[in-house]
């Protein structure tokens, strides 16, 4: 038997330096004042916080599969994976991405892996975008072939934002949903419906949602979806629902109970979801559902009173205020491991 590690990372804004010559015009338009002041050493140091913290996964040894979000373009997820095999010599990690023009922001969903211990034909990558008044955000689709020839269908998820208000947009979160459904029933129906497949994202709802809970068709209870005939999902996030301790970086126990903190309030946005063969490893592979967790990095947490995760930011004209230069990201990355 073999185990891997597979995890998501909201990257929060990560954008090429400021002047980017790559940059789409729109794009500029869009978040110039955010960026202005964004010199390539900030973009570098944040590349380097990152990367210090996706090392640290799976126990120092990095995970194999990590679903990202909130990364403008390839340069930056080339600016990761650099970092990355530096640390890390056992790993070479590579990109799958799929730009799109989708977000408002200019932001993608994306995924780096270890191409010496997974494959990925690139007939086998989908971007599907998520269509409201306007199109936003995408699900990244991805079929990763282990050595051993099996396979897992992965799709990387960011949902619409709850900006507005929570309940004024959670339209746009269930039309989220409901094309996650509409391609894990897809998938089914073109690969068979024993084929393994996980969804992870930041779906801006928690998992007792409505989008999550009956538009992506997904269930707390295990034995829901080991018995389900059509397109359901366990969702593995229900597993850290509950009271997480840690040690900050001040080396003090500090409690957590949300991938996200705002205004000092918990929410866990960042969920991974797994359908009944990979309960029931009816082709080669089989989720550790026990193993789902927060990635609570001790150099990560806050020593505030939310004890969420330490910020990076962005610029926005003064990055003396603004930016925080050992800080990471907003959300904690989130994992599971599987066999084979």
């Amino acid at each position: 038997m073999t185990d891997y590690q597979i995890g998501f990372w909201n990257l929060e804004n990560l954008f090429a330096p400021e002047g980017f010559p790559g940059r789409e015009p729109w794009i500029a338009t869009a978040v110039g004042s955010d960026l202005a002041g964004w010199t390539e050493a900030l973009f570098e140091r944040k590349a380097a916080q990152l990367a210090t913290i996706i090392a640290a996964m799976s126990e120092g040894l990095g995970p194999d599969i990590l679903g990202v979000c909130e990364v403008e373009n390839r340069f930056v997820l080339d600016a990761i994976t650099a970092e990355l095999n530096n640390r890390l010599p056992s790993r070479n990690y590579n990109v799958v991405h799929a730009d799109s023009a989708a977000d408002h922001r200019g932001i993608d969903t994306a995924f780096l892996y270890d191409d010496r211990v997974f494959q990925v034909d690139p007939n086998t990558v989908f971007s599907h975008l998520v269509i409201r008044r306007t199109i936003t955000r995408e699900i990244t689709q991805v079929t990763f072939k282990s050595e051993a020839g099996d396979e897992v269908v992965a799709l990387c998820n960011h949902w619409p934002s709850r900006r507005g208000g929570a309940v004024e947009s959670a339209g746009f979160r269930a039309v989220a949903g409901e094309t996650l459904g509409y391609w894990h029933e897809r998938i089914r129906e073109v690969r068979g419906d024993d084929i393994a497949i996980i969804a992870l994202g930041d779906l801006n709802d928690e998992p007792w949602d409505p989008s999550v809970r009956f538009n992506a068709n997904s269930s707390r209870e295990r034995g829901d979806t080991e018995r389900a005939l059509s397109a359901r999902f366990h969702n593995l996030s229900w597993g850290y629902v509950r009271t997480h301790t840690t040690t900050d970086h001040r080396g003090g126990n500090r409690t957590i109970d949300g991938t996200l903190y705002f205004d000092n309030d918990a929410y866990v946005f960042d969920q991974i979801l797994v359908n009944r063969s990979f309960l029931k490893g009816e082709r080669g592979f089989t989720v550790r559902d026990d193993t789902a967790r927060i990635e609570l990095i001790p150099s990560m947490v806050d020593h505030r009173v939310s004890f969420g995760p330490i910020r990076f930011g962005l610029p926005k004209g003064d990055a003396a205020r603004n930016v925080n230069q050992n800080g990471f990201s907003d959300h904690f990355p989130v994992s599971v491991a599987i066999t084979e």
